[in-house]
């Protein structure tokens, strides 16, 4: 009965024995597999590691210049060199009543300066407005008359012998011009212009020859013609510099 016991005590024992091994050995395993580096746990940190490459410094860009259809910026031209003449700007299209002036109107090219007819002020004092030299025994006044055989390329403006001539326009003296009829007399004058007119004045004595003038100012004094051609009626010439017609202007 004795050694029953003994048996079973022991038998216990060594069941003991062995559990409690078995489970030592199991919490090792169990602390080795959280400590390895092959464990698929992945610890999430708090915090974000700073980038240790250097970023690149940004280029500024340049700016493209913008061609094709875009118009270049200029600055416009004013309308002031128009007015001060006395002229409107208007699309050339528009019917003018005096003479189109290229160059003087900001906007498009067709845009033009339309002087207004009379723009110029009475050249024979004491005459309330220019009159052209009706026909004599001489020949006629008018633009393009005949006179011989060529045509009168200038206006005859009756005036008084000895009358004092005014400036038609604010401009420059540009020095004393002459020229000879068909019947071969020398006709004495001056030449006035500014940056829109130029002008041939004859039969006509300046006070100067040269300088600055004011519209208005007096210029000079009508030669008589009487002496010369008995009958004329007395008259200043008045001849644009490039020929054409300026009756538009008086």
């Amino acid at each position: 009965m004795r050694t029953l016991l003994r048996v079973c005590v022991t038998a216990a024992l060594l069941v003991c024995y062995i559990l409690s091994s078995c489970a030592t050995e199991h919490e090792v395993s169990k602390g080795e597999k959280l400590q390895s580096p092959d464990s698929h746990i992945k610890v999430m940190r708090n915090y974000t590691e700073p980038d240790v490459r250097r970023p690149k410094p940004a280029t500024q860009r340049k700016k493209a210049k913008k061609t094709g259809h875009q118009r270049v910026s200029m600055g416009q031209r004013s309308d002031i060199s128009c007015t001060r003449l006395g002229g409107t700007c208007q699309p050339h299209r528009y019917i003018c009543q005096g003479r189109y002036l290229e160059d003087k109107c900001s906007g498009a090219k067709k845009r033009q300066c339309c002087t207004r007819v009379g723009a110029w002020t009475v050249f024979c004092a004491g005459h309330h407005k220019n009159r052209v030299r009706a026909c004599d025994g001489h020949g006629c006044g008018t633009f393009n008359s005949r006179r011989g055989n060529k045509l009168h390329k200038a206006v005859d403006l009756v005036c008084d012998d000895y009358g004092i001539v005014n400036t038609p326009f604010s401009g420059s003296l540009a020095g004393p011009v002459s020229r000879r009829d068909p019947a071969g007399n020398a006709l004495d004058g001056v030449k006035l212009l500014n940056d829109v007119y130029c002008v041939n004045i004859f039969n006509i004595r300046p006070y100067r020859y040269i300088g600055p003038v004011v519209q208005g100012e007096a210029l000079g004094y009508l030669l008589p013609l009487q002496e010369r051609f008995s009958g004329i009626t007395s008259h200043l010439e008045l001849q644009m510099c490039d020929g054409t017609d300026p009756s538009p202007f008086i």
